[in-house]
């Protein structure tokens, strides 16, 4: 499919609730990532998303109704899932223990890294390996930490993109930090080495609409033609000062120079569950159904005391 296909595509809700809530004791479940069906070994939907304990693993015979899930790792979040010539990598941020739940202690700062795991059957996982640290100037900040999170990776003609945001931005009414930065790194193979450029592919834009606070994530699709990347920014919104944050598309001729395809999101803050930000969705194509599935997740208020995160879905008909 050619990245221009993609602007007609129409795009419109599954539902006004969420398909998945958070499992007990936890307030979110957040960033999902998907295996439809013509990717898995048993021919069901995949799901892994995380809450404050960990990593989750979720199966569907629908991609719609799932079960219960399975914990699979500890003081890990925002994964993402990527099959390869018969081998599942997950991707997902390593922090130190227990840090998720406390982000109003500001003396102790952020650190993470980007693991990643392997598997040919999604059940059983390989030893975790560190695929990036925080190590350039630009993925630190004196006053909140270091971080590298949000992996992404996408085949590119020489290899293989890894995608990652990067850097912290405080965000006054949630009381938590956004990425600042998006980076891109670059390997022969998927599991690396990873060489990373130099410097941030995208930032947060201050007179921006969509991004005047964080350059938040990115979820990247090879096309025909070249990329076509889904980016949640951290915005405040001007009309009101508050948050918010919300899902645009991008295209790339190279995976390195983005430019917007809509001024407009495609997924944004409504009401209810997700009135105030939209956040890290993962986008499939069902060849089956010629349907485009987008999972994200979305927050019902601002402060980390008082909002819970939980999974929306839109579906997209060329």
């Amino acid at each position: 499919m050619k990245r221009f296909e993609l602007n007609k595509i129409k795009w419109k809700p599954y539902s006004d609730d969420p398909i998945i809530t958070p499992p007990w004791g936890s307030p979110i479940l957040a960033d999902p990532t998907v295996l439809v069906p013509e990717e898995t070994p048993d021919g069901k939907w995949h799901l892994f998303a995380h809450t404050i304990w960990g990593i989750h693993h979720f199966r569907s015979d629908d991609g719609i109704k799932w079960g219960k899930s399975k914990l699979l790792f500890r003081n890990a979040m925002r994964a993402h899932i990527f099959h390869d010539d018969g081998v599942y990598y997950l991707l997902y941020e390593k922090y130190r223990p227990l840090q998720i739940m406390f982000p109003w202690m500001r003396f102790w700062k952020w650190k993470s890294r980007i693991m990643m795991r392997a598997s040919k059957d999604l059940k059983s996982w390989s030893g975790a390996d560190v695929m990036l640290r925080p190590e350039l100037l630009w993925q630190r900040d004196v006053r909140y930490g270091e971080s590298v999170s949000n992996p992404c990776l996408a085949r590119s003609e020489k290899g293989y993109l890894l995608y990652f945001s990067a850097n912290l931005s405080f965000v006054p009414d949630c009381g938590f930090c956004e990425p600042k930065h998006i980076g891109v790194a670059e390997s022969r193979r998927p599991n690396g080495p990873y060489r990373v450029h130099p410097e941030p592919i995208i930032s947060s834009e201050p007179e921006g609409r969509w991004d005047n606070i964080g350059a938040g994530s990115i979820k990247v699709k090879r096309m025909d033609d070249g990329f076509v990347g889904f980016q949640n920014g951290i915005y405040s919104d001007k009309r009101n000062g508050k948050s918010g944050s919300a899902i645009m598309m991008l295209q790339s001729f190279n995976g390195r120079d983005w430019q917007r395809m809509k001024d407009e999101p495609i997924v944004r803050p409504t009401s209810g569950w997700q009135q105030s930000h939209v956040y890290a969705c993962d986008v499939k194509y069902v060849p089956s159904q010629n349907k485009f599935y987008l999972y994200y997740n979305a927050r019902d208020d601002w402060h980390w005391t008082k909002g819970k995160e939980r999974i929306g879905l839109v579906i997209g008909t060329p």
